[in-house]
């Protein structure tokens, strides 16, 4: 698909929107099978939304919550409110996953450098070596002429390779993408995910490349809200009076503008990707409000207020 496809799928009126989304779906399902697909559903606004789509048509598909243990107390009751309900649980708890591998914070880019830097292997020579430089290398791992390296550590975050705490990437594959893994290992079935690819670079480049559907009966997928935006999956909500998790707060319209007046996303709430560009209140102080064992499950007993003085995130009240 091109970009400007994108674009154009991207501007269309909500409802020839859901018309494709259900076309999609069905397409999907007739391929892999009703029996082999399943819903991945975190409980958050978006995965709640492609499930009352679904289930319009397919009310017997399972859905399946990978319980991390770091959700709002308010999204696993809310996921409770559903039935025919999967739940997985990860091998290793994130505190574990913290002691073994090291804490998300900055960017899931930054995290994955710093990583690397702080494990260094012969495997890892040839990237760290990229890491922490303003030129790109070439096929033999030599400096070349050409500068703007995007592949390096920010000059503000490299504090972090010599932190007395280790950094990383990996909590999410551990916590979320391998549960969900062994469970399509374990049944054959194939998921529809309610991520979007305006929701980040990465995801808008994957879905360039594959489209709402992957037909594959072994790694197949389907992406049916690829092409929506945040103010269609409010709109839709609003138009169809879905109910979603209270800790979202209302939603209000004004010009057209659709505005949640809690949470705007969800997701495990200790992660720290991103913490140092909120403007307001944080995530952290945010949570302190809503949830004060959580909080102090975070700061204290988890590290995080050792992390967050590091890297300069205020995260109290």
């Amino acid at each position: 698909m091109e970009y400007n496809e994108l674009k154009m799928l991207q501007a269309l009126p909500l409802e020839i929107k859901v018309a494709k989304t259900k076309l999609r779906i069905r397409e999907f399902v007739d391929f892999i099978g009703q029996e082999n697909v399943y819903i991945a559903f975190s409980g958050g606004k978006d995965s709640t939304v492609l499930a009352h789509i679904v289930r319009q048509e397919y009310p017997n598909i399972p859905l399946v919550f990978s319980n991390t243990g770091l959700e709002y107390a308010d999204i696993q009751r809310f996921v409770n409110t559903f039935d025919n309900v999967v739940m997985l649980r990860p091998k290793k708890n994130f505190k574990e996953v913290l002691e073994e591998e090291g804490y998300p914070i900055v960017s899931k880019k930054t995290a994955r450098m710093v990583h690397d830097l702080q494990n260094p292997t012969d495997r890892n020579e040839r990237s760290r070596k990229l890491y922490l430089s303003d030129y790109c290398l070439d096929k033999e791992g030599n400096y070349t002429e050409r500068k703007n390296n995007s592949f390096k550590v920010a000059n503000k975050w490299r504090k972090l390779i010599d932190a007395p705490f280790k950094v990383s990437h990996k909590c999410c594959d551990y916590l979320k993408k391998q549960p969900l893994k062994s469970y399509e290992k374990e049944t054959g079935k194939r998921p529809i995910i309610g991520t979007m690819a305006n929701e980040s670079k990465m995801r808008e480049s994957t879905y360039l490349q594959t489209g709402c559907n992957t037909m594959d009966e072994i790694k197949g997928s389907s992406k049916p809200l690829g092409f929506w935006t945040e103010q269609d999956v409010l709109k839709y909500i609003v138009d169809n009076n879905v109910e979603i998790c209270k800790v979202y707060g209302d939603i209000t319209e004004e010009n057209g503008k659709y505005t949640l007046s809690g949470e705007q996303r969800t997701g495990c709430v200790y992660c720290g990707f991103g913490a140092h560009l909120e403007n307001g209140k944080n995530r952290y102080q945010r949570l302190e409000l809503i949830d004060k064992n959580q909080y102090n499950y975070c700061i204290n007993e988890l590290g995080f207020g050792e992390v967050l003085d590091f890297i300069g995130v205020e995260y109290k009240n």
